[in-house]
């Protein structure tokens, strides 16, 4: 659909022959990273070298139609291609960087209260594990949820979702996993799906029903497997709730045949999978997400080297989650660089949840990611953006700014990408931009 005339400029040639006409101009752009290269973009997510290829112009304009991108590329060439439609809206970037919105592939963003009474906790010398057999954690957030209506998470988790908007995603996954019954596994998709709306903010939804076994099931793990088999992911499927489903595959939790048990389940009734793997202990969950062709494996600090060189010979994208390790003040993050040096396929994302990763901005997670793994700003940008799409299965409609693809882009308040990543804590993010149309702040 897209077409390169040079070095200049790429179009949408099937729209523009139809006659189609800007809406949205945005002019003025010093850097404007696509995140699109034709020839990279048919081989899947980025690995390797391709994981740190932009596609920047400088000098740059932005056309839009219709929600979708119609033209990027130099201003003049821009404009010499392009004609603005009748009351085209114009915004000059005034010199400013322009980038793909943040596509975030892993939160556990619908919960209720919040729980700093562990992050103390952790503070004062206990472990994630330790608190976590007292009864805090994951079981902790159960406990809550559950004496919670829909609408209650809904206020809640709107405005959580309209601050990671701020920060410049504008697409984002979210999983249940603090519900653990039918009634309130459905209840938190629903809600997020609500609030997703709300928020204004594009969602891809997640299935976390093997999340933990439920303190009811403690010692009836077998009949809880069989819960979420027989009943949670048929009811999931058919009423549309989401479209994944993801299991929480490590020792202390979902073993890798419960595991494998339960994305078959899932595929049997069409959802796709997608894994916490290796994120506590070393247990073979990379490899088995490689096997299963999930979507993704997340987490991956304890990731050994056959993990590393099954994700590399597969689909899967490995997403990594640096905030968890900051939030958790563990000494080891996932081995970024040799996973990108053995051709793995590298996302980033927030884990945002109660307890473990309480981050909302991507950016933040980018300038982790580069401190503390040694990613450099470009892949870390590429991480969050292309492949985070291609994690979520949308890589066809977000994750660039490719002609045809959603017009989801920010406005940054400096000049150069690279201070995303540099300016750690800040806010780089002036305006939003969603299917072409300003949101957020």
């Amino acid at each position: 659909m897209s077409r390169a005339t040079g070095p200049d400029l790429f179009v949408d040639d099937a729209r523009l022959g139809q006659g189609a006409t800007a809406a949205l101009l945005v002019h003025g752009i010093g850097q404007l990273v696509t995140v699109h290269d034709p020839e990279l973009d048919g081989a899947g997510p980025r690995r390797g070298r391709g994981l740190g290829e932009l596609g920047v112009f400088t000098g740059a304009a932005l056309a839009v139609e219709e929600g979708r991108v119609l033209a990027v590329g130099r201003e003049a060439a821009v404009r010499a291609a392009v004609r603005l439609a009748p009351g085209a809206a114009l915004v000059d970037a005034g010199g400013r960087c322009v980038v793909p919105g943040w596509v975030d592939p892993h939160t556990h963003a619908v919960f209720g209260r919040t729980r700093q009474d562990e992050y103390e906790r952790r503070v004062r010398g206990e472990t994630y594990l330790q608190i976590a057999a007292a009864g805090g954690g994951i079981h902790a957030s159960v406990r809550d949820l559950r004496g919670r209506s829909e609408d209650e998470l809904v206020t809640l988790s709107v405005p959580r979702l309209a601050e990671m908007l701020a920060h410049g995603t504008t697409t984002v996954e979210i999983k249940s996993g603090y519900g653990l019954t039918l009634a309130d596994e459905s209840k938190m998709l629903r809600a997020a799906r609500r609030a997703a709306a709300a928020a204004g903010v594009r969602a891809v939804l997640t299935c976390l029903a093997a999340h933990e076994v439920p303190a009811e099931y403690k010692d009836r793990r077998e009949a809880y497997v069989r819960l979420i088999v027989e009943e949670i992911l048929p009811v999931v499927a058919r009423e549309g709730l989401a479209e994944r489903v993801d299991v929480f595959c490590e020792p202390s939790v979902f073993t890798l045949e419960e595991t494998e048990r339960i994305v078959h389940a899932a595929a049997r009734v069409g959802l796709g999978a997608t894994l916490h793997a290796e994120e506590l202990e070393p247990m073979g969950g990379a490899a088995l997400a490689a096997r299963l062709d999930a979507s993704s494996a997340d987490h991956l600090i304890r990731i050994d080297a056959t993990g590393i060189a099954a994700l590399a010979a597969a689909g899967t994208v490995a997403v990594l989650l640096p905030g968890t390790v900051f939030t958790l003040g563990l000494a080891r993050y996932a081995p970024a660089r040799e996973m990108i040096e053995a051709g793995c396929a590298v996302a980033l994302a927030t884990d945002f949840n109660p307890g473990s990763s309480p981050l909302q901005s991507m950016p933040l997670v980018q300038a982790i990611a580069c401190t503390q793994m040694r990613m450099t700003p470009a892949e870390a940008l590429v991480a969050s953006t292309l492949n985070s799409a291609w994690a979520l299965g949308l890589a066809r409609q977000v994750g660039s700014l490719a002609p045809g693809k959603a017009a989801d882009f920010l406005l940054l308040d400096g000049e150069d990408y690279r201070l995303v990543a540099y300016r750690a804590g800040h806010n780089p993010v002036a305006a939003v931009w969603r299917d072409g149309r300003p949101v957020g702040r």
